[in-house]
């Protein structure tokens, strides 16, 4: 047992290198052609490993980074269903990748699971804050333990009844046990949960939040009064004893369709554009290039749903975000989520060309989880200046743009809204969409 957990926290310190603490960008390069970010063969940050490297020298106060460890891929607890319907998994099974971690706690990962056992009162946070979603988790309290979700929680939540839904993992609270949101809503004959695993489902549309303990509907609350919360990260809870947290997962809820299915209404061919753009039995078929489809609406802050299927071997692609009104002398300059299904030497953990997931240019993918030939879903997060990914579920950035504001992302910092737009690389593009939707968040 103690070898084992000796080589998860090896993990831990491997995955530090991709935190949102600025590490794992990379240097800002010249732009590349107009036609395509992906066009440029200088991406230095091909493997976690040179990723790391950079992020090391990339002038962060961080203690340069410990040597990065190969780690292995744990898929999402997901089916393709579920992975289709918008779910992704907020924990990787095997480190804390992508979470807000608290100083001086004793957070970590035992045996595929979140643990905390010490270190004081603390909140483990998603860097992200969530509006109308679900979320799910199987949780594991120790005797005599208090803990708990924060749902829609403030940074620093100082005042359950105002700065957070805290949903209460606690038998022995005088108040507001398990179940219960603190200081706003007691749950009624809700049976002990110490001492063995059980399942929370929430759902949190505008004021409306209702859970389920194990299938079994607990909270039905719609939330009148003043301190109302429409938007917070979500917040595992260290209060006292011995906590343990897997399969936690969310899907945002009532996501806009960006594309209808029937036609490129809401979509607009960028001048200049060589690539063929068209629906064919349901799905929207991209084929040749250079070029790009860019939709009329633009977007700031949003959780983005694309389904999508590469029709050979290591193509290349991608769909540009917040990007400026594509033109013939400037049709893409705009961050780039990249789609290339390939890798180096027989390791996915070597994506070639950064990777499907990656922010091109800007962060390597740190596995490359998709296959060509085979449907895969991407999801990008992008609020203010951080920015994360996850393909088939499974989270592959994580990352904070620290560049100096400017217009174009390619030069800087951008998070004014702007366009979405699906790109044509090549000649040889031949790719399919067959769902792309998206959830505004608040910004």
């Amino acid at each position: 047992m103690k070898s084992r957990r000796t080589s998860l926290s090896s993990l831990l310190v491997a995955f530090s290198a991709f935190s949102f603490s600025g590490c794992g960008q990379s240097p800002d390069l010249e732009p590349a052609s107009p036609a395509s970010e992906s066009t440029s063969t200088t991406q230095a940050a091909s493997s976690p490993s040179s990723a790391a490297s950079t992020a090391a020298n990339s002038g962060s106060s961080m203690s340069p980074p410990a040597p990065v460890v190969a780690a292995p891929f744990v898929p999402a607890p997901l089916s393709q269903e579920e992975i289709r319907d918008g779910w992704i998994s907020l924990f990787d099974g095997t480190s804390l990748f992508g979470w807000q971690q608290p100083e001086n706690s004793q957070w970590r990962v035992e045996e595929g699971t979140i643990v905390c056992d010490g270190g004081g009162k603390s909140l483990l946070l998603t860097p992200f804050r969530f509006d109308d979603f679900e979320f799910r988790c199987d949780f594991h309290l120790a005797s005599g333990g208090n803990s708990g979700v924060f749902l829609r929680t403030a940074e620093n939540a100082a005042d359950p009844s105002k700065d957070t839904y805290e949903l209460n993992i606690c038998d022995g609270h005088p108040t507001h046990r398990t179940g219960s949101l603190v200081g706003r809503h007691v749950a009624e004959n809700v049976p002990a949960v110490e001492g063995d695993w059980h399942s929370f489902r929430v759902r949190c549309e505008g004021p409306h939040i209702q859970v389920w303990l194990d299938d079994a509907q607990i909270v039905d609350f719609t939330d009148m009064s003043d301190s109302v919360q429409l938007t917070g990260k979500i917040g595992l809870q260290m209060n006292e004893g011995r906590i343990a947290f897997r399969k936690v997962l969310l899907r945002p809820l009532a996501p806009q369709m960006l594309w209808n299915g029937m036609d490129l209404t809401g979509w607009n061919v960028v001048p200049g554009s060589k690539s063929e753009f068209a629906v064919r039995d349901g799905l929207l078929h991209v084929s040749g290039g250079p070029g790009f489809l860019e939709s009329s609406d633009q977007f700031g802050d949003f959780i983005l749903h694309v389904e999508a299927r590469t029709n050979g071997d290591s193509l290349n692609s991608g769909v540009f975000f917040r990007a400026i009104q594509g033109t013939e002398a400037a049709p893409s300059n705009g961050y780039e989520m990249q789609i290339h299904n390939g890798f180096l030497d027989g390791d996915r953990s070597k994506p070639k060309d950064a990777g499907s997931g990656a922010i091109f240019r800007r962060v390597p993918a740190r596995y490359v989880v998709a296959s060509d030939r085979e449907w895969f879903t991407e999801t990008l997060i992008a609020q203010g200046d951080k920015i994360a990914t996850w393909v088939n579920g499974y989270q592959v950035v994580n990352w904070q743009d620290t560049r100096e504001p400017n217009e174009n992302p390619r030069q800087g910092q951008r998070s004014a809204p702007g366009h979405f737009s699906l790109q044509g690389h090549d000649p040889g593009t031949d790719l399919d969409f067959r769902a792309i939707r998206v959830q505004p968040l608040r910004p």
